[in-house]
């Protein structure tokens, strides 16, 4: 049963990068299906080789009653993941193996609306060290080993991708919009409340959008910020919007994280600020290596601390307000989030899992970055 699911998601997975074939040119639709085996085998590798929260969403909900069910598609978080699964797992009766490669499929549909969204928006494509850096960047390590995995991590990489893709046109795409929003807002409704913002304010902050378009849709997207504040303060477990109650928050995350009985457990609390930000973004580093995926993550790591580094020696204010709305959007995202978890967390594992939702708005700027600078270049040659 395992290899005709293996047969079955892999397929479909051919048939969902063709569905972007007129938006591609033949070399970038045969670099996505290239990223799509790739990313195959990373799910089979976490699949066999990584022992974690992944296995519980998935046995947890083979055990699920009918009553257990249907309260848990009325929660958030946890308990809906076990609702989410119940119909797989239970009903269809996949195993473990086949469960995973169905999340790695859907974490790869995100990829494939970044790597799209990516090649629609950045005209130039820069090299670093003699290597064109798309779709380089699109096949770094912890870019699939955190969204093949069962479990919410995937499914706000989808979410997170299709909402990108789907403002593109938004009128259009307006269902993937919505499935955007949902799904992230019964996994983790805080993920929610940071994309309304960042795109509400980039909508807001685009010239090149029409006067109609920003006010409508930043309107809208404010909205659900205000509307979903409650749940997301529940959710949580914070009684107040103020500074102090989000503090609190923040540092008893902190301290139940760090105290956690695993490997790369750090202690964050008596970290200066720049230093807690650098730890979310860039850690693994060297010093933190204690396997081979550590060594990986720390070259990788440092690839994009060098790639930063040259970001921000540019001009850095013009680039980011002379870039398309959906890119400033993805940096305030990545704003919001670093701001957000960079505080509460105390657990590299964790970082790095919680980041990569946020990576491809990093990977995306810093590509954007390049090209502008290298149509500079050229307009003052002419």
């Amino acid at each position: 049963m395992d290899f005709i699911v293996l047969f079955l998601i892999v397929v479909l997975g051919l048939g969902f990068v063709r569905l972007f074939k007129s938006r591609l040119s033949p070399t970038a639709l045969s670099h996505l299906q290239l990223l799509w085996f790739y990313h195959v085998v990373f799910g089979i590798y976490y699949c066999f080789f990584i022992q974690g929260d992944a296995i519980g969403y998935w046995e947890v909900a083979k055990r699920l009653n009918y009553t257990e069910f249907l309260y848990g598609l009325t929660q958030k978080g946890t308990y809906f993941m076990f609702s989410l699964n119940y119909f797989p797992s239970q009903v269809l009766g996949l195993s473990y193996f086949s469960g995973t490669l169905l999340y790695s499929l859907i974490g790869f549909m995100g990829l494939c609306f970044f790597y799209v969204t990516c090649y629609q928006l950045i005209p130039y494509n820069s090299s670093f060290m003699g290597y064109a850096l798309f779709p380089f960047l699109f096949f770094l390590p912890n870019l699939h080993f955190w969204s093949c995995a069962v479990g919410k991590d995937t499914l706000l990489f989808f979410a997170v991708g299709a909402f990108v893709y789907g403002l593109l046109q938004p009128v259009k795409r307006l269902p993937l919009l919505l499935l955007a929003l949902a799904v992230s807002y019964f996994v983790r409704p805080h993920i929610t409340l940071f994309l309304a913002l960042s795109f509400g304010i980039a909508y807001l902050l685009s010239s090149k959008v029409s006067t109609f378009q920003r006010v409508f849709f930043t309107l809208v997207l404010l909205g659900v910020g205000v509307a979903i504040l409650p749940t997301v303060l529940e959710f949580a477990r914070i009684e107040e919007a103020t500074f102090d109650s989000f503090s609190q928050f923040s540092s008893s995350k902190s301290d139940v994280l760090s105290r956690a009985n695993v490997d790369t457990r750090i202690d964050i609390s008596s970290y200066p600020f720049p230093l807690k930000v650098f730890s979310f973004l860039f850690r693994p580093f060297f010093f933190d290596i204690n396997g081979i995926p550590a060594v990986l993550a720390s070259f990788e790591n440092l690839l994009l601390l060098v790639l930063c580094f040259k970001v921000v020696r540019q001009e850095l204010r013009s680039t980011f307000f002379q870039s398309p709305f959906v890119l400033k959007g993805l940096v305030l995202f990545l704003i919001f989030g670093t701001l957000a978890f960079s505080q509460s967390l105390g657990n590299i594992g964790i970082m790095i899992r919680m980041r990569n939702m946020f990576l491809p708005g990093l990977l995306l700027f810093i590509l954007w970055s390049m090209s502008y600078q290298q149509a500079q270049q050229a307009s003052r040659t002419v």
